[in-house]
């Protein structure tokens, strides 16, 4: 299945740092460039905590569930470009922290 690129709704799986189980929760995100790409504003969320620590993760999409290998994004460019595609307004302009999820094969 081929996603458009942009902004989407979909559901990310992680690996529980503390438990080891899974924990999905429902977000919005980008597809670019083949890969997802979560935000937040600050480091705050545990999906974001345990994606760092266990970096395999799912996401689900139109029920297409899709695996990858999730980093932080250190290049500011592509970060700006996430923000600014995942939000039409002012918030496109605030710090986020982007996580990207390049699928497997």
């Amino acid at each position: 299945m081929k996603l458009k690129e942009g902004p989407l709704v979909a559901i990310l799986s992680t690996t529980g740092r503390k438990t080891g189980k899974e924990h999905s929760v429902e977000l919005r995100a980008v597809f670019y460039n083949n890969r997802f790409y979560f935000s937040r504003r600050n480091s705050n969320s545990d999906w974001l905590k345990n994606a760092v620590a266990n970096t395999l993760v799912k996401v689900m999409v139109n029920n297409i569930t899709f695996s990858g290998n999730a980093s932080l994004v250190k290049d500011e460019e592509l970060a700006k470009k996430i923000s600014h595609m995942k939000y039409p307004d002012k918030r496109a302009e605030d710090s986020r922290i982007v996580l990207e999820v390049i699928l497997d094969e």
